[in-house]
């Protein structure tokens, strides 16, 4: 059976509810999907006093090791400044270890993320997370034209052809649409359909 994680970070929610869609959309195929946080890294004051959404029913990584169980990772991040937050970069960068040795080489990967803003980041972020990717020895899966809605111009939209993405607003206050969650699933089900053909 397929083993994929999705593995994500999420301030206030908008990539959490993108995380549980692409593992819907993986478990679609059979696969066995895990769903983890990277572990926060802002000080408890700056996490209280912004608000960020603390309640959740995933669990954290045990660390970089655990990447290895996985035939394919699936990697959220909300956008800052155009590449993925800090909390997710933190965590890569102690996975030097699995680097050095190749140990992700041939794991399928793809990204997603949210931004305040049409044109806040969002794919400037998932080719950010994508390039980290590519260094472990992914092979990348984006968000293929198949999900057609993405091209639609009559809404406000996330989507690109390199990842599955959502608008937050300025303020935090919209949450992922059905056609951006609807590509979280999209991706998801491409991804794990890649890693299954793969290990066959």
């Amino acid at each position: 059976m397929t083993k994929v994680l999705v593995l994500y970070y999420s301030s206030y929610g908008h990539i959490e509810q993108m995380a549980e869609a692409v593992a819907e959309g993986a478990r679609a195929t059979g696969a066995q999907v895990d769903i983890r946080r990277v572990p926060e890294t802002a000080p408890e004051a700056v996490v209280k006093a912004a608000g960020f959404k603390t309640d959740t029913a995933h669990p954290v990584i045990e660390g970089p090791d655990a990447l290895a169980e996985y035939d394919a990772i699936i990697v959220g991040s909300p956008t800052r400044f155009g590449r993925m937050s800090s909390q997710m970069a933190a965590f890569w960068d102690t996975a030097g270890g699995l680097w050095f040795k190749g140990t992700l080489h041939g794991k399928v990967g793809g990204a997603f993320t949210s931004t305040a803003t049409q044109h806040g980041g969002n794919e400037m972020t998932v080719m950010n997370i994508i390039t980290n990717l590519l260094h472990f020895g992914l092979t990348i899966v984006g968000l293929d034209y198949g999900h057609a809605d993405q091209m639609k111009i009559d809404q406000v939209l996330g989507g690109t052809p390199y990842g599955a993405s959502t608008i937050a607003g300025g303020d935090g206050s919209r949450q992922p649409s059905e056609i951006d969650l609807a590509g979280a699933r999209y991706q998801g089900r491409r991804i794990a359909e890649v890693a299954a053909k793969l290990a066959a």
